[in-house]
């Protein structure tokens, strides 16, 4: 994932910052817990297409 068009995304939800997980292929957002797919190398900012998180979820840790 491009870190120039990790600056520029936000989630779709409440703006807020994402972070990238290499290891999932997915854009966390830790304020609304969702997790946004990446499919083909293109993110899917779409609210019905994210996964929602658990609280304890590994991917929402701090040390991502």
């Amino acid at each position: 994932m491009d870190s120039r068009l990790l600056d520029i995304l936000a989630c779709p939800v409440c703006k807020s910052p994402l972070k990238y997980d290499k290891r999932s292929e997915q854009l966390i957002c830790k304020a609304d817990r969702l997790a946004f797919p990446i499919r083909d190398g293109i993110p899917v900012m779409l609210e019905e297409e994210a996964k929602q998180l658990l609280p304890d979820d590994a991917l929402l840790a701090n040390g991502m």
